[in-house]
């Protein structure tokens, strides 16, 4: 095993012991744990075996080189991570915009009722 290898499931071991304390916190929900916990354990079977793993993608993809393929898998997978990014800001942002709107409406009808309680 090289010592990259080594480096690579190190990092992977603290992620995995950060991703479960921000599970037991309450800090990510059962499905951002179980998809970290997916991904973290994707990485660790490459780190592990980078070499076959990297043959086996590239002749499915149909690349010359193994390290290619890798590096064409790892930008899909960043794509896709971006797009869930995109759609769960998207969200929040909707949902920021409702709640405005909601205290706003909301504000207003406090101030009319405070203007008529002064007028008495």
């Amino acid at each position: 095993m090289y010592a990259v290898q080594i480096i690579a499931l190190a990092a992977i071991v603290y992620l995995l012991v950060r991703i479960i304390n921000d599970y037991r916190r309450g800090r990510i929900d059962w499905y951002g744990f179980v998809s970290w916990l997916m991904i973290f354990g994707i990485f660790a079977v490459i780190a592990v075996f980078p070499v076959r793993i990297s043959l086996e993608i590239k002749g499915l993809l149909g690349l010359g080189r193994g390290l290619d393929a890798l590096f064409v898998v790892s930008i899909g997978l960043i794509f896709l991570l971006m797009f869930q990014l995109y759609v769960e800001i998207d969200r929040t942002k909707r949902e920021i915009t409702e709640l405005t709107r909601k205290v706003a409406i909301e504000l207003e009808e406090i101030n009319e009722r405070l203007k008529k309680l002064e007028e008495r």
